[in-house]
């Protein structure tokens, strides 16, 4: 019988302290060899049983099976954490660690954690949901219920790829040739938004994508606001939830180019949030593609009122890239927020690239 102790999710507060000096270092490694090692080691720990349960076939329909819900409203697969020994959840941590930069695992760990809050929030009447033929089911809360799948063989020369998956949590890692490494989608929800109430009152895990929108949206001039402004009334969510193919989404906006040198830095100081979730060389790639791109080609959307504490939503949306960000869902008490890549979404450039250039 395994023995369930502390997991070293709940060790996020000992890691905060230094994620100011993490967040500048750049890493001197791509992510691809460190992935496959953490991930050969995540595997060669599991029992066959627990193997077959993580692991999938790189063409796996299962790969590119997605969401940000509940388990009860849209089943997964893979391993859960509270079905790993210690040692087991350590080395699924260690593998997490490797897709994302410090700030971006303490990120994740958090909004799992989060969920211990929901479920005291919640208290004696728990929150339904409807699962798949539309029956009600309580939805449970619990921050070790988060599925760790792997795709195809880890290697450094080979393609693979790997997932973490759970509530408000969805991390998607491809892996091409050994070398190239795409990070989308990259799904993080926040349920409160802000914690009101109890020991963690004052929480807001994504603080940051409201501040920094907010900071652009104030700097905008009232000309500027009613090209960025579309709407009064905020969408109920995300637009794109969790389609598998995704297209540019209209109207734009507010293009960089008609923003002043400060308030483009202000925008990319907003996709830097979003950005800086990811390790270093995931991180770079995504911001040099924007940069070829072009950085005035970017716009700018608000949806809601402008009031904080009041239901909203925007989106950044280049020729590469989409961010959705929704905080509508009790009375504007509850995130969304996601970051695609129009041709990259679960390593597709990089696969077509590859084939391209390799006999199969």
């Amino acid at each position: 019988m395994k023995q369930h102790t502390l997991s070293p999710r709940l060790s996020v507060a000992a890691f905060i302290v230094g994620l100011g000096a993490i967040g500048s270092m750049i890493a001197a490694e791509r992510s691809a060899a460190p992935m496959a090692n953490a991930d050969n080691a995540f595997l060669g720990a599991l029992t066959p049983e627990e193997r077959q349960q993580a692991t999938f076939t790189f063409d796996s329909d299962e790969r590119l099976h997605w969401h940000f819900i509940p388990s009860e409203m849209f089943p997964r697969k893979g391993l859960l954490i509270r079905d790993m020994t210690p040692a087991q959840r350590k080395l699924a941590h260690d593998l997490m660690k490797t897709g994302l930069s410090q700030h971006g695992y303490m990120t994740a760990a958090s909004i799992m954690e989060l969920e211990t809050v929901l479920k005291a929030l919640e208290g004696a009447r728990p929150e339904v949901g409807r699962g798949r033929g539309g029956q009600p089911q309580v939805l449970e809360r619990d921050p070790e219920k988060y599925f760790f799948s792997v795709f195809g063989t880890p290697s450094a020369k080979d393609t693979w790829g790997w997932r973490v998956e759970g509530h408000h949590v969805s991390l998607h890692f491809t892996v091409v040739n050994g070398a190239l490494v795409a990070g989308s989608p990259t799904f993080f929800g926040s349920n409160p938004a802000e914690v009101r109430e109890g020991p963690k009152k004052g929480l807001r895990i994504l603080g940051a994508e409201e501040d920094a929108a907010r900071a652009l949206l104030q700097s905008l001039d009232p000309s500027q606001r009613t090209k960025a402004i579309i709407d009064a009334t905020a969408p109920a969510d995300m637009l794109t939830m969790a389609n598998v193919d995704i297209k540019p989404l209209s109207p734009s906006g507010l293009m960089a180019e008609a923003m002043t040198p400060p308030q483009r830095d202000l925008l990319m100081k907003l996709i830097d949030v979003y950005v800086g979730y990811m390790a270093s060389d995931i991180a770079a790639d995504r911001t040099a593609k924007l940069k070829k791109a072009g950085v005035e080609k970017i716009g700018f959307v608000w949806a809601g009122e402008t009031e904080r504490g009041k239901k909203h939503y925007y989106r950044i949306q280049g020729p590469t890239f989409l961010v959705e960000y929704d905080n509508t869902q009790n009375d504007g008490n509850h995130i969304h927020s996601v970051w695609r890549d129009f041709n990259g979404d679960f390593g597709r450039d990089l696969l077509r690239e590859h084939l391209k250039t390799v006999a199969h």
